[in-house]
């Protein structure tokens, strides 16, 4: 059995958990900010340059620094979801879950019989767990977090109906895409008051639930307030904007 517990379990009885996102396609970038202090790595392939031989090649290098791996997979792409579990990764974020059907099918791929029907091959998930074939089998539902992306006004208003879908772990709200559809449109505004009224709804509704709420943060500061807010796992920046903001210290102390 795993000496450690579940990513599915910290979040639930843990202090909230922050997140590296990464979308250059490079296995080593989220490989090296695994090393940092981070608890754990998002992988996008919904927006960032990552295919999926770039993605299953990042896992076993984020699992060597003892932290899970996360991907987010492209929009609709729910059977990708099984490979990188059967790849070992801890979990996976479906974007644009508008439905409860979107929801249904998601975690179908996500969770063994009798949850949902994701069929059996996890070479990689066996090798990084360290787990015979029949323990990982009886534990493996409980070690696939399965995170619906809430970021549009149809999901927020069928929110109870996405988190009560069996397999459903949780939600993850990606800000930026939540404004867009709140105003209609007419604003890309991840701070508004309309967002910001929209997470607190998410939030209880989430804990009413029993699951797990994630976010997108756009820097330290505001993955700070998110997780003081109540959120479980908060993503920060990301791979390209952290390199940047490297360089930008380095060359202001440089020309000082």
């Amino acid at each position: 059995m795993p000496s450690n517990p579940s990513l599915l379990d910290r979040l639930k009885t843990g202090s909230p958990l922050l997140a590296a996102w990464c979308g250059l396609p490079e296995p080593t970038i989220p490989g090296l900010l695994a090393r940092e202090a981070f608890d754990a790595v998002v992988i996008d392939m919904q927006h960032g340059a990552v295919d999926f031989a770039a993605a299953v090649r990042a896992i076993p290098l984020i699992a060597a620094a003892a932290k899970p791996a996360v991907i987010r997979v492209p929009v609709g792409e729910f059977a990708t979801a099984s490979r990188f579990l059967d790849a070992g990764a801890s979990g996976v974020i479906a974007p644009m879950i508008n439905t409860v059907e979107d929801a249904r099918r998601f975690a179908s791929f996500m969770k063994f019989p009798p949850l949902g029907e994701r069929s059996w091959g996890p070479h990689g998930a066996l090798s990084l767990t360290g787990l015979q074939p029949g323990e990982y089998f009886k534990i493996a539902n409980g070690l696939s977090l399965a995170l619906a992306m809430v970021e549009t006004r149809e999901a927020l208003d069928i929110i109870d109906d996405i988190l009560a879908v069996p397999g459903i772990d949780g939600i993850f709200i990606g800000p930026a895409d939540l404004s867009i559809g709140l105003s209609q449109g007419k604003e890309v505004n991840p701070a508004s008051a309309a967002v910001e009224s929209a997470l607190g709804y998410a939030l209880a509704r989430t804990r009413v639930a029993g699951k797990v709420a994630g976010i997108y943060a756009a820097s330290g500061e505001r993955a700070s307030e998110l997780a003081h807010k109540g959120f479980h796992l908060v993503s920060i920046a990301s791979d390209a904007a952290l390199m940047r903001a490297g360089a930008h210290a380095a060359l202001k102390a440089a020309r000082a």
